[in-house]
């Protein structure tokens, strides 16, 4: 996926396509799209997880699945500048056992 700055903005302002833009421009649109499939990878995992209501060694593996994506999705977002993680915790509802294995507090 590409994402190229609006041609309308060139002449106005004045700005230059470089190399150097172009890559910047196509770091951004790959940073935007990991985290896109991490939220997605964090969805299913957590999905997954309540679909399981036992407790037993399956939901174990289910919890740390679940945590993988979530450290995954968290280091994305910091990637991103999102330090804060309290909204996505609140947004993606997940279950504090799972966090208890990220090492949020």
């Amino acid at each position: 996926m590409t994402v190229r700055m609006p041609k309308t903005l060139f002449g106005r302002a004045g700005l230059r396509v470089t190399g150097e833009s172009t890559l910047e421009t196509e770091i951004l649109a790959e940073k935007a799209a990991a985290l896109g499939r991490t939220g997605a990878a964090v969805a299913d995992a957590l999905a997954a997880l309540d679909a399981y209501p036992h407790k037993d060694e399956h939901r174990v593996e289910l919890v740390q699945h679940a945590a993988d994506a979530v450290l995954y999705f968290f280091v994305q977002r910091e990637l991103c500048g999102f330090s804060d993680q309290a909204e996505a915790i609140k947004d993606y509802k997940i279950p504090k056992e799972v966090l208890a294995r990220v090492g949020v507090t």
